[in-house]
């Protein structure tokens, strides 16, 4: 595996086990990076919002402040830096609610430290992170960087999954989009969990976006899946 020598790039390690940050950090400086370290979530996002790095490693269990609110909140910051979540879990959600809040690579434990150095080379070819394009349909507005939802002038507060699922019907406006598309755009195709998740989903979605402003935008259409329209209509 080909490395490139990163030549005095800056990394910020956010990452509570000492040893390991520490092997780490001595282990990317052999191929280049100067590293600085951070051994809680609030001092890596302070680090992170006022630094100027090139890349941010984020462990997701972190203390004071776990590894998804530090990347919430720099991205909030609307701090594009790339960012690779680094962490013993493995499960799917977990990385994908990582990639929903602005990851942009995921790493598991134990890793060799090639691998995580490719994969941080990677990061720095890709061109840099732009601020993602607000989404408007009909009065109903989604910030992907703020993780905020509003319907006109209210905001409505949303799971992750929920704002995933609502992201993935605004990024295809007055489009039938089946169960199976949702399951493998927004769970994983290898979903084992109950079959009906995507209506229950919607369900919940349709309480928090739709009822309490008295209009009907997230159509079922039947047999084929649903529909987020922009001209909703009221409830009858």
């Amino acid at each position: 595996m080909t490395v490139c020598h990163a030549g005095g790039m800056r990394c910020l390690i956010i990452e509570d086990e000492g040893s390991l940050a520490l092997a780490t950090g001595e282990a990317l400086k052999e191929y280049g990076w100067v590293v600085d370290l951070a051994h809680d979530g609030r001092t890596g996002l302070n680090r992170a919002v006022q630094g100027d790095y090139d890349v941010v490693i984020i462990d997701i269990m972190l203390p004071v402040l776990n590894g998804y609110d530090v990347l919430r909140q720099l991205r909030a910051s609307e701090v594009w830096t790339p960012v690779l979540m680094l962490t013993a879990k493995d499960g799917e959600y977990d990385q994908t609610d990582a990639f929903e809040l602005g990851a942009d690579d995921y790493v598991t434990k134990p890793f060799h430290t090639s691998v995580l150095a490719a994969r941080l080379s990677a990061l720095m070819r890709r061109s840099p992170k732009e601020r993602p394009t607000r989404l408007i349909v009909g009065d109903l507005t989604l910030d992907p960087s703020t993780h905020r939802v509003h319907r006109g002038g209210t905001e409505v507060t949303l799971t992750t999954r929920e704002f995933a699922l609502l992201q993935h019907f605004m990024r295809h406006p007055d489009q039938v989009i089946s169960k199976g598309v949702l399951l493998e755009e927004v769970w994983d195709s290898n979903y084992p969990g109950a079959d009906n998740v995507v209506e229950v989903y919607v369900g919940y979605l349709r309480k928090k976006i739709d009822a309490p402003f008295g209009v009907m935008s997230l159509e079922t259409v039947r047999g084929r899946g649903y529909r987020l329209v922009a001209d909703a209509a009221p409830l009858g």
